[in-house]
């Protein structure tokens, strides 16, 4: 076994995780994509799915010396591996050993779990039309969906969207 190993978090291009994981898995490298089940966004039929974690980060266990982090890095699909300007940052052992207790449990794992929201809260729409708009809460609609106040050249506008597509704005950030 080979000293130094560490894990390493590796951004990957867009829904590529599974491909990455795949290729650097083949390479004899050890990789981690901590997935997680949750419910399809279809309208047609609700099917629980398989996603990552983190979408497009996975791990990889390997040494800090160059040569093996390109090996990692020329898989097709890798972007970079995370760090600053002195170069990767390893992740510790202990959370990822506490990832893969995690989603080894055998109950589905929920994630983005809402936090109660107020009227007022600064909140950011995530998908749709209005994705990326930012607003306040308004109120609960009922059968999951929410109202958002959006301040559009100085008119403001409700929107109706579904609640698991709005996500409260931390304090310091709104």
């Amino acid at each position: 076994m080979i000293k130094d190993l560490q894990w390493f978090a590796l951004l990957t291009r867009s829904n590529f995780e599974q491909t990455v994981h795949t290729s650097i898995c083949r390479k004899k490298i050890d990789a981690f994509l901590p997935r997680t089940r949750k419910q399809s966004r279809r309208k047609d039929r609700k099917l629980m799915i398989e996603t990552p974690l983190f979408p497009g980060y996975l791990f990889v266990k390997s040494t800090a010396a160059p040569a093996a982090q390109l090996q990692i890095l020329k898989t097709v699909g890798a972007v970079r591996l995370l760090g600053n300007a002195k170069g990767p940052l390893p992740v510790p052992e202990t959370q990822i050993e506490a990832l893969k207790l995690l989603t080894s449990a055998t109950q589905d794992l929920i994630t983005g779990i809402t936090i109660q929201l107020e009227k007022g809260d600064p909140v950011m729409i995530l998908e749709g039309a209005m994705a990326g708009l930012k607003g306040e809460f308004y109120r609960h609609k009922g059968q999951g969906r929410v109202i958002v106040k959006i301040d559009l050249l100085g008119q403001y506008a409700g929107v109706e969207v579904d609640s698991g597509n709005v996500e409260k704005i931390p304090e310091l950030l709104s």
